[in-house]
């Protein structure tokens, strides 16, 4: 290394570009001493410093969106105030001295609410008749308990949309003068509401049946004292959810049946058999029967048992695959799925009939990908990018599909997921991912699929929250209602229907707003591919 310079010998310029240099070098040295105090806190076990995410969009979604048109220069305003209901108007009048000129009205909107108890009793006429029949005056319309109805539509919003808990809702309701216990009020909530579920199954039957995709995703429920799971199917137009105990490929098939409790032996069940490996003299041997359809499971696996199947010690286990066969014979057999995509996040129990899967959570597994090189790090860095420009052409697809641009985007996906990087553990994840092509470009032969289950994650939230508001669900029935309403006000909200205006046209509150079945406005809104 040559001796430094003399300062007093150098010129200005000399010592500026001299002075940049030196903070080069102390920012560098600076990096590296972080990072090695970083590597000693690793290798003797001690907490490092908090990996705080940068301030950009996270998400290979968000950065891939567009760049939105510049608003500079024009000024946001609230809009015009214009309430859902009758506006009142009163006279206000003002003291003007003796010759003033009146000039008109300056209007002055004011919004309100009103929260009061009522309570009536209802003094029902009682007549016998001279044959000794009784005869009692029936109650007005929408009057069938000691409740009213606009008490439970209270109730039935607050608790499911509000996500508040029981102990809240009783508080409030006696300090505004209702007198009702804790047990009434956990009745207004599960007792009666039959029609809830009946019609947030009618939903899920509408959505499989006229749906191009729908978009599913599970979470962790706690029903009875026991750990279960809690399964979400929608799209843009309905969703809906259902608590069981286990998240198998049987459950989730058991689901997509919609209610129906039938076994079904057809084309799209052999289909399903052969597809998953299943002996083909067992196959034979359920082909040669003349009986085709059993009311449940119960006589199901009475058929079965007379056939040798739960006998059979063999991989795959023949009465499983038989059974997941039978009930997505049973879903066809409904026409729900008939030709609809389910998009999953590569969950093996959402893998049934035409299957897509999340670009987001493919790409994360790239992401979260442990590197310990400079060129790990490189080859990570120049294939998330890969994939981030990949999808936002996928994306610019969905808007303007063509079969010359989905041929080119396959010889494309086959380029990025082919190449060999040197990385193995990189290079083997970019082969698994590759052997995902047909569900992972489900896009080019259906462009309605999404390319990701953000919905589905955003659907999932208030069930989550739900969860850890008010723990879980004790009885079935509070279970299934709880599942309903939820899932019923999820779907409101997607079809533009106030939850207010949805429960007072069911409860009957008088002067409600009438709300045709949730079904009806699904299958209205839904276009098939």
């Amino acid at each position: 290394m040559p001796p430094p310079p003399a300062l007093s010998d150098l010129s200005r310029p000399e010592l500026e570009a001299l002075l940049v240099q030196l903070f080069a070098e102390v920012t560098a040295l600076k990096q590296t001493v972080a990072e090695q105090r970083e590597e000693i806190a690793r290798l003797k076990g001690l907490k490092g410093r908090p990996d705080l995410k940068p301030s950009k969009p996270s998400g290979m979604d968000k950065v891939t969106e567009p760049p939105k048109p510049d608003k500079q220069g024009k000024q946001r305003f609230r809009g015009k105030v214009t309430p859902r209901v009758k506006i009142e108007e009163r006279l206000v009048k003002a003291s003007a001295p003796e010759g003033s000129r009146f000039k008109g009205y300056e209007p002055f909107l004011v919004q309100d609410l009103v929260i009061s108890a009522t309570a009536t009793c209802y003094r029902r006429e009682r007549w016998v008749t001279p044959d000794g029949r009784t005869i009692l005056a029936p109650l007005p319309d929408g009057i069938d308990a000691h409740f009213g109805p606009e008490l439970r539509r209270f109730v039935l919003m607050q608790y499911h949309q509000g996500q508040t808990t029981l102990p809240w809702l009783a508080t409030f309701l006696r300090s505004v003068g209702v007198a009702i216990s804790n047990r009434q009020l956990q009745r207004l909530l599960t007792d009666q509401q039959q029609s809830f579920v009946a019609e947030a199954r009618d939903v899920l039957r509408a959505g499989l049946e006229t749906s191009p995709y729908v978009s599913v995703d599970d979470t962790g429920a706690r029903h009875h004292g026991k750990n279960g799971f809690c399964t979400q199917i929608g799209n843009d137009w309905f969703t809906w959810f259902g608590t069981r105990s286990s998240k198998s490929r049987l459950n989730f098939l058991d689901l997509l049946r919609a209610g129906h409790t039938d076994y079904v032996l057809n084309d799209a069940a052999f289909g399903y058999m052969r597809r998953h490996a299943l002996a083909t003299p067992l196959i034979a041997r359920l082909a040669a029967q003349p009986q085709t359809g059993f009311a449940n499971q119960t006589a199901w696996l009475a058929h079965l048992d007379r056939l040798g199947f739960t006998g059979l010690n063999v991989t795959p286990d023949p009465v499983r695959i038989a059974t997941e066969a039978a009930l997505w014979g049973s879903v066809q057999s409904h026409k729900f799925l008939c030709d609809s995509v389910v998009l999953s996040d590569d969950a093996g129990q959402f893998n049934v009939g035409q299957h897509a899967l999340c670009w987001v959570h493919a790409e994360r597994l790239v992401h979260k990908l442990d590197t310990f090189t400079d060129e790990h790090r490189a080859a990570q860095a120049l294939l998330r990018g890969l994939i981030w420009d990949f999808y936002a052409d996928l994306k610019v697809y969905r808007l303007q599909p063509g079969p010359r641009r989905a041929g080119a985007l396959r010889k494309r996906f086959d380029r990025i997921f082919l190449r060999r990087t040197g990385f193995v553990t990189l290079d083997r994840l970019l082969k698994r991912l590759h052997a995902n092509k047909a569900e992972l470009l489900m896009v080019l032969d259906r462009p309605r699929t999404p390319l990701h289950t953000n919905g589905s994650e955003n659907d999932i939230r208030c069930y989550v929250t739900r969860r850890k508001v008010s723990g879980g669900t004790r009885s079935d029935v509070g279970r299934d209602c709880r599942d309903a309403l939820l899932g019923l006000a999820k779907t409101c909200d997607k079809l533009g229907i106030a939850v207010w205006d949805y429960l007072g046209s069911r409860l009957k509150v008088a002067g409600h707003v009438l709300v045709q079945p949730l079904d009806q406005y699904v299958r209205r809104h839904v276009r098939p591919a």
